[in-house]
């Protein structure tokens, strides 16, 4: 099961620490306009360049996995953490807030993965930079939204997340220094680091554990301050913008921190003051044939509208939207003999190419940015000539569910799609996730190239089998979450 989706909200308290100097002196200053009369643009210019000059400008990071279901399932990358410094692989989810990876602490966290990756546990009194955040601080007031209970200084500000199945992983928050690739020219990186809050997974319970495809922990991209790059943009170190492109079955693709220039990609707003990146629908059309549903199907809020998850493996739409698609996408072909695997799936016989032999879907969105997915993104193939079916019921419409479409890995995989939190807006394009995109630097005003990269992975040495069950075991992305902050003892 893909573990993700909590919120706490992160307060980042920036020291700012004079020294002392022994000798003394008075030095004259000038104001940069002094005996001007500088028009507004004049003072907008100049702060802008100031502004650019606080920033490092982009990071590049590795991606591995795929968005097979019946093979990996879900894109990670690799963080370097501490110093010394240790890499961790972690899941890639812009559908949580918190960084987290399992701790020394933990007795029955997975030490293996078939992903073919070395799983280590994050030891924070290993590293001279490791500092255990406690419930005193301003950082777990604002996370728990209240004062602590009982809190002295000597206790751990605490976190936890529990999901539908009853798998629970909690922990205490730590700092210390993430280690990145700063992108320094074309193809071209140089090292660099920031510090973060994130989570020490001290404790799993239920099957979190249990998977093929287990990694250390999950990096949450989402846009509360919990989140790792809004931490890094409190540094002045980044701006609050990504981007990733996911290889789809070959794997891979770009993840990227920075202002996306090329290619060029069209947006459409965010849905204000929502925990995830939820946006407008405004239909659905499947081979040239507009779907017949409620208008109330799309609206936003909390449990409602469309959300955009890289964490999530498929794509889930509400029962209203669900049934119409489906018909419609079955609809040339009367003589198939569905079959229901594992209860979830409907999976079919098929020998030829399902491009030509399926509709495209076709996603309306405000701002008239559509989103394509064609049959070679929505069917995944489980042996040599049996198809399955990636579009899943959300369930129905009701006051006590989730009335929310999903769009995971299967949807967004073969397209760059680009957040820009701070104008608030999300889009996406078509591309060739093998490629490079470019990023403008922050600094210098030009334009470099970040590359497509492909985390080495075991997981497609598992036949079939195998991948089926490692999928069953991590797809279902969980939408129940809670977080607190408590004490430990130190």
């Amino acid at each position: 099961m893909d573990v993700r989706g909590w919120n706490c909200g992160l307060f980042i308290l920036i020291l700012f620490v004079v020294s002392n100097v022994s000798a003394s002196g008075v030095f004259k200053v000038y104001h940069r306009f002094a005996g001007q009369a500088p028009s507004l643009s004049d003072v907008k210019v100049h702060d802008s360049r100031r502004h650019r000059r606080f920033l490092l400008s982009n990071i590049d990071l590795p991606l591995g996995g795929n968005s097979n279901p019946a093979d990996v399932g879900t894109y990670y990358t690799k963080l370097a953490i501490g110093t010394p410094p240790k890499d961790y692989y972690v899941l890639v989810d812009t559908g949580s807030n918190i960084l987290w990876v399992n701790c020394i602490e933990c007795k029955n966290c997975p030490t293996k993965s078939r992903l073919g990756l070395e799983l280590k546990p994050y030891d924070p009194k290993a590293s001279a930079t490791g500092e255990v955040v406690t419930c005193d601080q301003d950082f777990c007031y604002l996370a728990s939204e209240s004062p602590v209970p009982r809190c002295s200084r000597n206790m751990y500000c605490v976190y936890g997340v529990e999901y539908q199945d009853g798998t629970e992983t909690s922990g205490y928050y730590v700092k210390d220094v993430i280690q990145y690739s700063h992108v320094s020219g074309n193809l071209q990186t140089s090292p660099s680091n920031g510090t973060v809050i994130f989570g020490c997974g001290a404790g799993q319970s239920g099957n979190m554990g249990s998977s093929d495809a287990v990694l250390d922990g999950i990096v949450g991209f989402g846009q509360s301050n919990t989140s790792m790059i809004s931490q890094l943009a409190s540094e002045g170190k980044v701006r609050r913008m990504f981007a990733h492109c996911l290889g789809g079955v070959n794997g891979g693709g770009v993840f990227a921190i920075g202002h996306v220039v090329q290619p060029k990609v069209k947006t459409t707003p965010l849905v204000p003051d929502q925990p995830h990146y939820n946006v407008n629908m405004e239909g659905v059309e499947v081979g040239g044939v507009i779907l017949k549903v409620p208008r109330d199907v799309f609206e936003t809020g909390p449990r409602k509208g469309t959300v955009i998850d890289s964490g999530t493996t498929l794509a889930y739409l509400p029962e209203i939207i669900y049934e119409p698609l489906i018909k419609e996408i079955l609809a040339q072909h009367s003589n198939l003999k569905i079959r229901t695997v594992q209860k979830d799936f409907s999976c079919f016989q098929y020998s030829q190419s399902v491009d030509d032999g399926f509709p495209a879907v076709t996603f309306h969105f405000e701002n008239s940015l559509l989103l394509v997915v064609y049959p070679r993104d929505y069917l995944f193939q489980i042996s040599e000539n049996e198809w399955c079916i990636g579009w899943q019921s959300s369930g129905k419409q009701s006051m006590d569910s989730w009335n929310l479409t999903i769009f995971g890995d299967l949807v967004l995989s073969n397209k760059l799609v680009s957040y820009d939190l701070e104008n608030q807006v999300i889009g996406w394009t078509e591309y060739n996730c093998s490629s490079s995109i470019k990023l403008k630097d922050e600094q210098s005003g030009a334009s470099y190239e970040v590359g497509a990269k492909n985390v080495s992975s075991s997981a497609g040495g598992l036949d079939m089998g195998k991948r089926m069950i490692l999928f069953l075991t991590t797809m279902l992305h969980t939408l129940v979450y809670w977080n607190h902050c408590n004490s430990w003892a130190v």
